[in-house]
């Protein structure tokens, strides 16, 4: 009497943990390795970091050192603004208590970020939307640029990089990093 044959069992196939998933890297690229050790363990690990819009700009000499420092500043500020959409609950709640809801540090960030946002006729004109999405909300330049038009037409992609790379121009010299002549 024959007897039944056993179905072979498909072995689930293990990630390389050693690089970023399939996942992980449609949704941008990463440095490359960088050797270091752990200062808990002291064994070797491999750091990467998650290359964004001005890494990539930076690392092909798009833009320059001093535009990378005031996309990063502008960012910071907007974080510190609390304008991300990023909103969490207040963990400690005090009864009876009406306070502020914005706090000086806050307040403080969004004028800094208006005034820059001022210089480009404010977070509707390109130059501010521009800024606002790509290097606030942290969108790619290619979906702001999909998602922006004017008069009904989207804009081109080599158009969306060449006003992210005027505005970024603009911003270093608001920020003092380049002399107002070179900016221009």
């Amino acid at each position: 009497m024959a007897g039944k044959r056993k179905t072979k069992v498909a072995k689930p196939k293990h990630d390389d943990l050693t690089k970023p998933s399939k996942w992980r890297l449609q949704h941008g690229g990463f440095s490359e390795p960088v050797r270091d050790t752990d200062p808990d363990t002291g064994s070797p690990v491999a750091n990467r970091r998650a290359v964004d819009t001005l890494g990539l700009m930076l690392a092909n000499g798009s833009i320059t050192p001093q535009m990378h420092e005031a996309g990063a500043m502008f960012r910071v500020t907007f974080r510190l603004a609390a304008l991300d959409g990023m909103r969490t609950t207040q963990l400690l709640r005090i009864q009876g208590g009406g306070g502020d809801l914005l706090s000086e540090r806050q307040a403080a960030a969004r004028r800094r970020l208006a005034a820059a946002l001022d210089l480009f006729g404010g977070a509707d004109s390109a130059g501010g939307s521009c800024l606002w999405h790509v290097l606030g909300l942290e969108c790619s330049l290619r979906e702001w640029a999909m998602r922006q038009g004017w008069s009904g037409r989207p804009v081109h992609h080599v158009q969306a990089q060449g006003i992210l790379l005027t505005a970024l121009g603009v911003l270093a010299a608001h920020y003092g990093l380049l002399p107002r002549e070179r900016a221009a």
